[in-house]
């Protein structure tokens, strides 16, 4: 992208749920309409990504950030951590539970800074890994995850809006913070 916008990222918080919730749902729609069926990509939009969703993951300790550019602080991206939700958990692990950023901003230094930040932040808290889910087809998310040091370490399976599709579980080991 040319003429990269001033930027930020910054932790989310409560308040931020409605536009965690209206990125997600965008983030969604845009990656998956044409491949997941309308009708239950807009049940899972409604429902995995409400603003009360958001609200429940930050209550239970999960953590956010925004990235946001200018003018005003427009929303363009986010991250969101949480207890792990993956029958391959172990203890010392966090799980990615999504990282969307809008495709005009994906491959800039804004989607990289949103994911190192993610990092420092998991590490800084004493996690040990890193999961996630994507789906087994993704393939763009796949190969972002394998130059970044993730590996294949099960599968699950996935309900949007009544349908099953397949994700594959990925992990990361987390180099301890050093200590001064």
């Amino acid at each position: 992208m040319t003429n990269m916008p001033i930027w930020r990222i910054r932790a989310a918080t409560p308040d931020d749920a409605e536009t965690l919730s209206l990125i997600g749902a965008a983030s969604f729609l845009e990656s998956f309409a044409g491949i997941v069926h309308g009708q239950g990509i807009v049940a899972h939009c409604r429902k995995a990504h409400s603003a009360q969703t958001y609200r429940d993951y930050l209550a239970a300790g999960g953590r956010a950030w925004l990235a946001e550019v200018e003018p005003g602080h427009a929303p363009v991206g986010y991250a969101l951590t949480c207890a792990p939700e993956l029958d391959q958990a172990r203890e010392g692990d966090v799980e990615l539970k999504r990282i969307y950023v809008l495709s005009r901003f994906q491959g800039t230094v804004i989607s990289s800074a949103l994911f190192r930040n993610v990092l420092d932040s998991v590490r800084a808290e004493g996690h040990r890994r890193l999961l996630l889910g994507v789906k087994n087809d993704n393939h763009r998310a796949l190969s972002f995850y394998a130059k970044n040091n993730f590996e294949t370490i099960g599968s699950r399976s996935f309900d949007v809006g009544g349908t099953i599709y397949d994700d594959f579980v990925l992990a990361r080991p987390l180099e301890p913070v050093p200590t001064a």
